[in-house]
């Protein structure tokens, strides 16, 4: 599987985990809420839907094409299927979305699995943001390396593209310092809190302290007065 359908791939599991939808449907969400998809077409979508079908991570289910069922035979228009995630398709979502491998990294992957990080575990998310941005780190220091090579040979333009190109990677992994900063600190929240309820917890349980009026080495003292005295005859 080349890089452009694995990554449609995950695209398509993850939009028909939220509901099932059909073909068009499918194309608008890759097209407006993950916009590496917009130059994509039902040229490139369908085969992958087909693919998952026969996988059988997806279902294929008759949805009409109008709101009056006796109208679709009528005008002729034939019915929508529907594409619907299968248990076997949930896990292998959930498979590709625990995925923190180099192909996370890259450009035009990490842009869908960004989209993702609300399905996906703080764990993994942390792992693909320090994956991106050590990728982004190494692709500046070549940049600069580059252009401090080559900028006496370059006109104004050129050398202003790749000022341009290099500024927006700084810019890029500035946010990605910023999310990951954000990350570790709700973390540190969460286990901030998880000890404050084992501390609370623990408090409960402990047995109930002892009347600090006791002598160590010998009986307690009756409450509301002391201890008798050993002479008086009542005592005996």
């Amino acid at each position: 599987m080349s890089r452009r359908s694995g990554v449609l791939e995950f695209a398509v599991l993850g939009l028909l985990r939220e509901s099932p939808m059909h073909g068009y449907e499918l194309r608008k969400r890759l097209n407006t809420s993950l916009g590496v998809f917009r130059a994509f077409s039902y040229g490139s979508l369908y085969p992958c839907l087909k693919t998952l079908v026969g996988n059988g991570w997806l279902i294929e289910e008759s949805g009409s094409a109008s709101p009056d069922a006796l109208a679709a035979p009528l005008s002729g228009r034939r019915a929508k299927i529907v594409y619907r995630l299968t248990a076997a398709g949930k896990e292998r979502f959930e498979e590709l979305l625990s995925h923190t491998g180099p192909d996370a990294w890259e450009d035009e992957h990490f842009g869908v699995r960004f989209a993702f990080f609300g399905q996906t575990s703080r764990d993994v998310r942390m792992r693909v943001l320090e994956g991106r941005r050590s990728r982004l780190e190494e692709r500046l220091d070549k940049m600069r390396a580059a252009m401090a090579r080559t900028r006496e040979r370059l006109d104004d333009y050129t050398l202003e593209l790749q000022r341009h190109g290099m500024e927006s990677v700084e810019r890029e992994v500035r946010w990605l310092n910023e999310l990951i900063e954000s990350e570790r600190a709700g973390r540190d929240r969460r286990e901030d809190t998880a000890g404050q309820v084992r501390t609370t917890e623990r408090d409960e349980d402990r047995p109930p302290q002892q009347d600090q009026s006791e002598d160590a080495d010998g009986p307690p003292r009756h409450r509301g007065g002391s201890r008798p005295d050993p002479s008086d005859d009542t005592a005996k």
